[in-house]
């Protein structure tokens, strides 16, 4: 945040500027609060094609002349229903891009200031649209392609995983903050002789860096191997809690757990806690009786992988989550996805942590790029599982697997989303999905299928799967694919 005496001199450098730019806008007067989104769009866009660390929107200056007039808009104050302005931009905005809003008193007239973070690696849309500047003029970013082309290519001068989190460090003092064992085990690499070669591979698969005589573990070598995630401060809150609750909602835990190792080297143990913890169906076959887990372990897995691997580093504060209750599992992760939770199943996913994604699909922690949540889908369906739910707040993405309920206990969103998943698991698997098919996903019998035939009407009406073939009067040889085939 900047000091009263900062903003001041912040207003006289914009001030100062020959001409109204392409990442500065000036206001005399409040403009209504989609058009403030739309600016906040634009010119975050625009700072990042100029190499701009920041776009100003500023209220209380004459656009032409920069002569100072005031404004009666104080932005802080202002709400939309019952919500701040602030806050309501912020949720419209995707990605998420961090703005300030000062408001100060320069030569006796109010001026409000919106400091807005430029864009790193693609474009900033407000609600369903992007923006851009051209001139002194707002315009929609897609009639501009080549520009949104050039934001596309403007990443972030370094990645996470690169970033520096343990530096001026000795070798023998890197090799006691990470787990170099482990490492060289999971990698399936014979250990070197001596202290050299190891730091010599650490160093090759950016795990540790080298510069001056000195060396540094990078964020990628901690958050996957540390011995102690709180040896490192910019990271101990990014280790792993896992809470066990008593019943359905969070009012009475059980037990609380903190991960202490990196996510790869600390990985397995994790896992096999959490499969500890959860509670098991007796099974009956024809002679013998055995006990199952109520949740399929390469769910848990798979969910827990996707949590580490997606999650938003630069979010401060907050870590990967496991919450255990009597009927679900919840698995939630700081920063929204980066693609539609409705295409989760077998697109091709996209990561802000490409790096630490690919290093833990070498190390076979978590599966190829867009199988991951195909093997989740497929697990819950032959558990006999609701389906799994995925959902999406402000701040995070949350996993949601459900313990077994019969078909008359499900809601109709239940057996929609049930419906969708399935259709969308044939199509990948090169088959479509048909009322015989749907009555074996929920274990309908045969002469109730006009039951499955609801569900799948239903999830028609919902625009989430379509006819194979419109032009079929046949019901019966019906099949479906997912809407977006």
């Amino acid at each position: 945040m900047l000091s009263r005496t900062e903003q001041k001199q912040l207003l006289e450098r914009l001030i100062a500027l020959p001409k109204e730019c392409e990442w500065v806008e000036f206001k005399k007067r409040y403009v209504e609060e989609t058009q403030i989104g739309e600016y906040i769009s634009a010119l975050s866009n625009s700072a990042c094609l100029h190499n701009q660390k920041y776009g100003y929107l500023v209220y209380g200056i004459e656009d032409g002349t920069h002569d100072i007039v005031g404004t009666d808009f104080h932005p802080k104050n202002t709400k939309i229903g019952n919500q701040e302005l602030e806050n309501w931009l912020a949720t419209q905005l995707y990605p998420k891009i961090d703005f300030k809003i000062y408001e100060l008193d320069y030569e006796g007239k109010s001026i409000s200031i919106f400091q807005i973070d430029a864009t790193r690696n693609q474009p900033v849309r407000f609600r369903h649209d992007k923006f851009i500047r051209v001139g002194s003029y707002k315009k929609k970013l897609e009639d501009h392609p080549e520009k949104e082309r050039k934001i596309w290519k403007r990443h972030p001068e370094a990645s996470f995983e690169s970033k520096i989190a343990a530096d001026n460090l000795q070798g023998n003092e890197v090799l006691q903050l990470i787990d170099y064992p482990a490492f060289f085990e999971m990698m399936s690499i014979p250990l070197p002789a001596d202290m050299s070669g190891i730091l010599d591979k650490l160093i090759e698969e950016n795990l540790v860096a080298f510069d001056s005589g000195r060396y540094s573990v990078t964020n990628l070598g901690a958050v996957l191997f540390a011995k102690q995630l709180n040896n490192f401060p910019s990271l101990k809150r990014k280790s792993i809690r896992v809470i066990i609750y008593d019943g359905k909602n969070k009012v009475n835990t059980i037990k609380e757990q903190n991960g202490i190792k990196g996510y790869a080297n600390g990985f397995e143990g994790l896992i096999s806690w959490i499969n500890d913890q959860l509670p098991e169906n007796e099974v009956i076959g024809q002679a013998l009786r055995s006990k199952v887990k109520m949740y399929p372990e390469i769910a848990i897995r798979e969910l827990v992988a996707n949590a580490i691997i997606h999650q938003d580093f630069e979010m401060k504060g907050t870590n990967p989550m496991i919450e255990i209750f009597d009927d679900r599992i919840e698995i939630t992760n700081n920063g929204k996805p980066l693609v539609d939770p409705l295409r989760f199943i077998g697109a091709t996913p996209r990561s802000r942590n490409e790096e630490l994604a690919s290093f833990m699909r070498r190390l076979n922690i978590c599966e190829e790029r867009g199988s991951g949540i195909i093997k989740v889908v497929n697990a819950v369906e032959i558990f006999q599982l609701p389906p799994p739910d995925f959902l999406v707040d402000d701040f995070h993405t949350i996993a949601k697997l459900y313990a077994y309920r019969p078909l008359s206990e499900m809601d109709k969103k239940d057996k929609i989303r049930a419906c969708y998943q399935h259709t969308c698991l044939k199509h990948f698997s090169g088959e479509r999905m048909s009322n015989k098919s749907l009555r074996k996903r929920f274990e309908i019998s045969d002469k109730n299928y006009p039951m499955a035939s609801r569900i799948i009407s239903d999830t028609i009406e919902a625009g989430l799967i379509k006819d194979f073939d419109p032009s079929s009067n046949s019901k019966r040889d019906a099949s479906y694919i997912p809407f977006w085939a």
